[in-house]
């Protein structure tokens, strides 16, 4: 087994990770956590969100190093293949970037972070309300998006390494 295609092997096993773990927040954890109180709401998500950002290794491994590997086997890709192997990888990418990576640093996280900062002990229930309001329903309409397009990057994936020779 070559190097490229161990690497789009890896590549597509972290996409889909990363696919299955949007995934279950998608489909799961929120529509579950939803049914809290305002003040269940954002306790729970703040617990959740909390042993991400306090740093759980194998969680940023996987997050990390997919965008890590992909980027990687994405400029192999670029001089070892041809045809619709190189486009799809090439499109995989792009997707999985653009589509996942991007909106979670731009999106997501910022909103995490404002909600990781509110004190619920310290506000009143129209307080709690609010940044409920304000989190919620961007954060699940950006959570859709890049559950779909982590997935859309793992088909890709997989039709690459299906072409490959």
């Amino acid at each position: 087994m070559n190097a490229l295609l161990l690497g789009v092997m890896v590549a597509a096993l972290l996409v889909s990770l990363v696919a299955g773990f949007l995934w279950a927040f998608a489909s799961v954890v929120m529509p579950g956590i939803a049914r809290l109180t305002d003040r269940g709401f954002v306790r729970a998500f703040q617990e959740m969100d909390g042993v991400i950002q306090r740093g759980q290794p194998l969680f940023l491994l996987i997050w990390v190093g997919s965008a890590l590997v992909l980027l990687g086997v994405t400029v192999s890709g670029l001089v070892l293949l041809e045809g619709l192997p190189q486009i799809w990888l090439i499109g995989a990418t792009g997707v999985y970037l653009l589509g996942v990576q991007l909106p979670t640093a731009i999106i997501n996280i910022p909103l995490n972070n404002t909600l990781q900062a509110c004190v619920v002990d310290d506000l009143d229930d129209e307080q709690v309300h609010r940044a409920r309001v304000v989190f919620e329903a961007r954060w699940n309409r950006w959570n859709r998006r890049r559950t779909l397009a982590a997935c859309l990057a793992t088909v890709l994936l997989l039709l690459t390494l299906h072409g490959m020779p």
